[in-house]
């Protein structure tokens, strides 16, 4: 990792199936990161195509039809529109970007996040844990794996994921020094504070047990898809190797400097179990 990495988290609002104007979005937003210095820029999960309403109240099987017949036509490859422009607007302002899309996987469709960035995409993430409702959608994907950027080493979560310890431990143990959170939650209260204190728990113990940096931000404003609607508060936080919470919570945007000697400091404390592991020991896990 770089001796500082400055980074930006933006709950952007996007809206479902409307690409040109998501991307749009995007761009002014990068901007105003990259004028606070940001070299790093998260948007949510989703954040570049839309997310999916998934709680209708009308007939089920027609909603589930309807619904899968508009992803389709939402859904872009990785070699696709949306990830080229992606890539235009990170190498325009100088920046690695973040972001996240229904991915075209041939015949299935994933909830995926990418990084771009110097004209190119450098890796991808695709959400390993679906909710319940979310299943009729999108297949879980891979195991999650670390990209070596020329800002350090890079991993991602994608919102459910985080409550389940093994999805930050596989990139713990391939020395991830930066994870990237991207969520589209909407618990009550509808505020970003609390998104965070539902996020709060699962979050700060993912990074304090593998001593991780942490860039979260959550899903902003009303969404519509196959007549459904979902409402999202947006909320954005840093958190810290030891699990502190860095940043303040901000609805719109968090820029913060993290420090490569704040990542060797937390790794350096007694309370760094992860030199005690013994994986010689933990087979019965994965049964």
């Amino acid at each position: 990792m770089n001796e500082q990495v400055t980074v930006a988290a933006v709950a952007a609002a996007a809206q479902s199936g409307k690409v040109e104007e998501n991307l749009a979005v995007l761009d002014a937003a990068v901007k105003m990161a990259a004028a606070a210095g940001a070299e790093l820029v998260l948007f949510p999960e989703l954040s570049a195509t839309g997310f999916i309403p998934n709680h209708p109240t009308q007939d089920h099987a027609g909603w589930l039809r309807e619904v899968l017949r508009q992803a389709w036509e939402t859904a872009q490859p990785l070699d696709g529109a949306v990830v080229r422009g992606l890539i235009e607007i990170a190498t325009s302002a100088g920046v690695f970007l973040s972001a996240g899309l229904l991915e075209n996987a041939g015949n299935i469709l994933h909830n995926t996040h990418v990084l771009v960035g110097d004209g190119k995409l450098w890796g991808y993430w695709r959400k390993m844990h679906i909710p319940i409702f979310e299943m009729p959608v999108y297949n879980g994907g891979e195991a999650v794996r670390v990209i070596e950027t020329p800002l350090g080493r890079i991993g991602a979560n994608v919102c459910f994921d985080v409550f389940l310890p093994e999805s930050t431990r596989l990139l713990g143990v391939e020395n991830a020094e930066l994870v990237l959170f991207p969520f589209a939650a909407d618990p009550p209260p509808l505020t970003p504070e609390g998104w965070f204190r539902w996020a709060q728990s699962p979050l700060q113990a993912r990074c304090a047990e593998n001593a991780v940096f942490g860039v979260a931000c959550n899903y902003s404003g009303h969404v519509e898809f196959a007549g459904v609607h979902q409402r999202f508060a947006g909320g954005a936080a840093i958190v810290g190797p030891d699990g502190a919470l860095l940043s303040s919570i901000e609805e719109e945007m968090v820029v913060h400097a993290l420090k490569k000697e704040t990542l060797l400091e937390a790794r350096s404390r007694f309370e760094y179990t992860y030199r005690f592991r013994r994986p010689e020991l933990y087979a019965s896990l994965s049964r």
